[in-house]
């Protein structure tokens, strides 16, 4: 094992039992001692993701699957070139889920004077909620391992674009890898990635959801327990809504909370872009 890959390792008990492809630690552009990730030299081989992803609790090390905003680019953007800022990201246990949720609602949803839509507009995107919060879904009952999930999401991305890098993130859990990688993809929406990884703490919880990659602005999460009806997955959109409103108001059309919510129902991944 490197001496890199040791100074990554979260703790002094951990260890690695999987053999790693070529690659280096990453450290934030701005400056800092603390390694942010480390990130493979070239795209990552089939099945390795899954084989890191079960060494997890014995490394600490959470796996991601990451794209670049341009695969060919040499410093393959955020990661190669530490664009990221580990320093200034919050502790995912600081945040209240629920509240943080019906912030972003409220704001997703409130009408201003250069706004596009028209108040009557803007609710219709929201509807059957309009303004009103409706609060966090529900969880459902577990249709799938979480674990086994996660690995088939990521054989399958890998099959579709297969120059994706791995990387690796000291994180206790994959939730919170984002943060502790200080990833700024959605900083146009949410500044602090801490609170960001708050939300994936409750998903894991409540949906066995698992975090398998992360691009310049984008999430891709499995889902074990995905809504089974569309009055379920209304209330999971409106989570989505809130948490990256570009999930519909650019999304596949037509832009509504309603068609959204059909497209969750029995869907085992979940996606997210922020402008």
């Amino acid at each position: 094992m490197t001496t890199e890959i040791q100074a990554l390792l979260a703790g002094g008990n951990r260890a690695l039992s999987v053999p790693l492809p070529p690659g280096r630690v990453v450290f934030p552009e701005d400056g800092g001692d603390r390694p942010a990730l480390w990130l493979s030299d070239k795209p990552a081989a089939p099945g390795l993701w899954a084989a890191l992803r079960q060494d997890h609790a014995r490394s600490g090390l959470w796996p991601l699957l990451l794209d670049a905003l341009d695969d060919e680019d040499e410093e393959y953007r955020p990661w190669g070139n530490g664009e990221v800022l580990p320093d200034e990201m919050t502790s995912p246990a600081g945040h209240d889920v629920p509240a943080l949720l019906a912030r972003w609602w409220a704001d997703a949803t409130t009408h201003d004077e250069d706004d596009l839509l028209s108040p009557a507009e803007r609710q219709a995107v929201t509807s059957p909620y309009g303004r009103q919060w409706p609060g966090r879904a529900p969880a459902p009952s577990a249709t799938a391992d979480p674990g086994r999930t996660a690995d088939d999401l990521a054989h399958h991305l890998l099959a579709g674009h297969s120059s994706l890098r791995l990387g690796l993130v000291a994180a206790d859990r994959g939730a919170d890898a984002p943060a502790v990688a200080g990833w700024t993809g959605p900083t146009n929406h949410i500044a602090d990635t801490g609170a960001v990884s708050a939300v994936l703490r409750d998903w894991e919880d409540r949906f066995g959801a698992r975090l398998v990659s992360a691009g310049f602005d984008t999430l891709l999460l499995s889902v074990a327990a995905p809504p089974a009806t569309h009055a379920d997955a209304l209330a999971v959109a409106a989570e989505h809504f809130a948490f990256c409103p570009d999930n519909v108001w650019q999304g596949e059309e037509p832009n509504t909370l309603y068609a959204y919510a059909q497209r969750l129902v029995g869907d085992h991944s979940w996606t997210f872009w922020w402008d």
